[in-house]
């Protein structure tokens, strides 16, 4: 595939709907903005046939650095970002796309040191989440006292660990499935919550411990998803957005995501060997 020099060549790991819809883009918005595609990799790989070139169809992940990409993107599984993180950085900017797996404290620190070693960026987009750069921003000033983020969605589209909701009826109306720190709720609902682990590491000084979440179960809620992200700074200061994202039944990430995801890739163009919300 031949691209202009000055291009922006994008791995892209994983092709579920939000993989799907950064490859289309790619493709179409793509070569004006000034990217390309580098590779496209999915677990099944027999899901890309048809769909995406064969010459773009990356087989074995461990062999990703053959492709030279500038960005790596994942939009797929925080297990990836466990197994591939550290080899990404050490190639290419990567932009998390399961920063649930962030919450592991260790990994978290070894990803943000080595995007300092090799001067690359890890992303972490903010999907879901309104105002992360107004909570970034507030927590850099080192004005920020507190966090607190609902998520509320119809029970089909939770993706929980456990046996939490197996029990649910279609008319039990609302239930709190957890109340607590970030930290302890990503590997609860790793495919569900990585608007609150965009919002921990906006708050940095508050961290995935220190940042509140809880997740709601509503069968209402047939439309769309409601995110509540209460924001407490000092001498009373508070901040109270409610956002609802339209969705279908059962689908995980709500549609306003994919274009919040498309305008973070767009911002992956190199911020210098740290963490940046975008």
């Amino acid at each position: 595939m031949a691209t202009d020099s000055s291009s922006l060549r994008i791995g892209v790991v994983g092709f579920g709907h939000l993989g799907q819809y950064l490859v289309e883009r790619i493709h179409k918005d793509g070569p004006a903005l000034g990217l390309t595609l580098g590779f496209v990799w999915n677990r099944n790989s027999g899901k890309l046939s048809g769909l995406v070139p064969s010459e773009l169809i990356l087989g074995d992940l461990s062999s990703f650095a053959e492709r030279r990409c500038d960005v790596i993107v994942e939009v797929c599984h925080p297990q990836i970002v466990k197994e591939f993180g550290l080899q990404f950085l050490s190639q290419s900017h990567f932009m998390v796309g399961s920063p649930s797996a962030l919450a592991d404290p260790d990994l978290n620190q070894k990803l943000s040191q080595a995007a300092q070693k090799y001067g690359r960026t890890l992303y972490v987009p903010s999907g879901a989440l309104w105002g992360g750069q107004d909570i970034q921003r507030l927590n850099d000033s080192g004005k920020i006292k507190a966090l607190f983020i609902r998520m509320s969605k119809h029970p089909s589209c939770f993706r929980l660990t456990g046996d939490v909701l197996t029990d649910w009826t279609e008319g039990e109306g609302r239930r709190v499935l957890f109340r607590g720190s970030v930290a302890k709720l990503c590997p609860l609902a790793p495919n569900n919550v990585n608007t609150m682990a965009a919002a921990a590491v906006a708050a940095g000084t508050l961290g995935f411990t220190g940042v509140q979440g809880e997740i709601v179960s509503d069968t209402a809620l047939r439309d769309y998803h409601v995110v509540e992200v209460e924001v407490t700074g000092p001498d009373g200061f508070s901040v109270h957005t409610v956002r609802r994202n339209p969705a279908k039944l059962g689908a995980v990430t709500g549609s306003a995501t994919y274009s919040s995801f498309w305008n973070s890739l767009l911002i992956c163009k190199g911020h210098g060997g740290r963490v940046y919300l975008c």
